[in-house]
């Protein structure tokens, strides 16, 4: 994978489908700690101005406003204030507020608009259960005020209400209810796709940086170890044998340059995340040079066989198993002898790698990263890595690479 790979046609997310760039958790953690003091000053101007003209228009039917009544209708507007806050506090407080002024005869009116925003805010705030219960007390008591209990009510000679005005009521309730439930519901998908996301561009960022690692290992060990035999070899020749000791500081020179050269292409990669690379990866036609470099270490590799033409992902991870796995026989392994052979049939190729032995220590066959690297490249391409010591002696590592690579894609 080089680079970060794109959904096909697929740009920003559209704000219906993630919500909001604001409606998120810390935009509710902020939300709650500022006071939403325009709004609740704009919605308490409209509900008394709005109370003032209902009332010219029910003039004979209800009662008149009275300080008592703006009292009410403001009291019902500030609680807003607290909205985001205390929840659950507000839509008890904003009903109560409403059940009084409508229980007192003043007039129909937005009154009813602090209790459906107090509940949608209740409701999307979770609390479900107290905003229907504020909602079902508030429809209950203008049922028994209304229909029962109007006699002794203000105002005097008033009658009781038609059913159908309850219908109406109860409508508007249910609406409030379901619009209030189908926010959250929807704001809980949003919420649940940005944790989905979240964890798709967190296992994007794993696997990639997972990828660097196994590179700079291949990368640095390989070199490092051709660097260390040749570096030993030329202090051990430096007196007795200078123009051999020569040849081991040329080699220690080629390696590191090489080593460097390819550091910085992987370095690269992190600078200009999805740039393509201004080298080609290394391949299996770089096997020649694996022979080469391993020669210049002491050891002696033979190879049979051929790679059939590979796709470019295939072909990386094939050259870096063979060149982990050389690089281990270097490190240690006693044998100064090892055999690489590949092998294909038209749907896998087939990587085998051994050595005579002994092991010279404890790792043998390599170390932990080094195998596990190998086994995480095979197993991205859909394929498996065995290793371990052969029965007559040594040490061997066979891949079974798919010459078709699967792609994985993240449709999210």
């Amino acid at each position: 994978m080089d680079g970060e790979q794109r959904v096909r046609g697929a740009g920003h997310p559209r704000w219906w489908r993630q919500g909001p760039p604001w409606w998120t958790r810390s935009g509710d953690r902020e939300r709650a700690s500022r006071w939403p003091w325009a709004s609740t000053l704009l919605l308490t101007f409209f509900v008394l101005g709005g109370s003032n003209y209902a009332a010219h228009q029910q003039i004979g039917e209800r009662a008149t406003l009275d300080p008592f009544a703006r009292a009410l209708l403001v009291i019902g507007s500030g609680l807003l204030l607290w909205r985001h806050r205390r929840p659950v506090l507000v839509v008890f407080g904003t009903a109560a507020a409403a059940m009084l002024y409508l229980g007192a005869g003043y007039p129909y009116g937005p009154v009813f608009l602090t209790v459906a925003l107090a509940c949608f805010s209740a409701v999307v705030a979770g609390h479900r259960r107290a905003a229907w219960t504020a909602l079902g007390m508030l429809w209950a008591g203008h049922v028994l005020a209304a229909h029962w209990l109007y006699r002794w009510l203000p105002p005097s000679g008033d009658s009781a209400a038609p059913w159908g005005q309850e219908g109406v009521i109860a409508a508007w309730v249910v609406a409030i209810v379901a619009v209030s439930e189908l926010v959250r519901t929807r704001r809980e998908q949003w919420a649940r796709e940005r944790a989905e996301r979240g964890r798709a561009a967190q296992r994007r960022a794993d696997e990639e940086r997972l990828r660097i690692a196994r590179e700079l290992h291949d990368v640095l060990a390989h070199s490092i170890s051709v660097i260390n035999v040749q570096a030993g070899v030329g202090l051990a020749l430096l007196d007795t044998d200078p123009e051999q000791a020569r040849t081991a500081l040329t080699t220690i020179k080629a390696a590191s340059k090489e080593a460097l050269g390819e550091v910085r292409q992987v370095l690269d990669t992190l600078r200009t995340p999805g740039d393509a690379p201004r080298a080609p990866a290394p391949g299996l036609d770089r096997l020649p040079e694996l022979v080469s470099q391993a020669a210049g270490a002491g050891l002696s590799v033979e190879v049979e066989g051929s790679a059939p033409g590979l796709p470019p992902g295939a072909d990386l991870a094939a050259f870096r198993i063979v060149q982990e796995a050389l690089t281990n026989v270097v490190r240690h392994s006693g044998s100064r002898h090892a055999r690489v052979r590949l092998d294909h049939d038209g749907q896998a190729l087939r990587l085998r790698i051994d050595d005579d032995g002994p092991a010279t220590g404890a790792d043998a066959g390599g170390s932990g990263n080094g195998l596990a690297g190998m086994r995480e490249r095979a197993a991205a391409l859909g394929g498996t890595i065995e290793a371990g010591p052969c029965p007559e002696g040594g040490f061997q590592v066979l891949a079974v690479l798919p010459l078709e690579m699967k792609v994985k894609e993240d449709n999210r």
